[in-house]
C-alpha cells in the first residue's frame, strides 16, 4: 500500500524516489519505505517532502482520508 497523493504528487513532477531523498537529504531506501507506508510519515517529514514538491503537507494526505 502506498501514501497514493505522495506517489502522485513525486510522479506529477517528474521526480523519482532518489531525486525527493537527495532533495530532502535522506536515503532512498528511507524514502521509498516512507512512500510505501513501511515507516511512519512524521509531520516534520511531510514538511520537508512538501517542500520539495512544492505543495503543502495537508496535500500529500488529502486522498488518503477522503471518502
Amino acid at each position: 500500500m502506498k501514501y497514493k497523493k505522495l506517489y502522485e504528487l513525486r510522479t506529477k513532477n517528474k521526480l523519482s524516489m532518489a531525486d525527493i531523498a537527495k532533495k530532502i537529504k535522506i536515503s532512498t531506501p528511507y524514502y521509498c519505505q516512507l512512500e510505501n507506508k513501511q515507516k511512519r510519515l512524521s509531520y516534520e517529514m511531510a514538511l520537508k517532502i512538501a517542500t520539495a514538491l512544492n505543495t503543502k503537507p495537508d496535500d500529500l494526505f488529502y486522498d488518503e482520508y477522503k471518502n
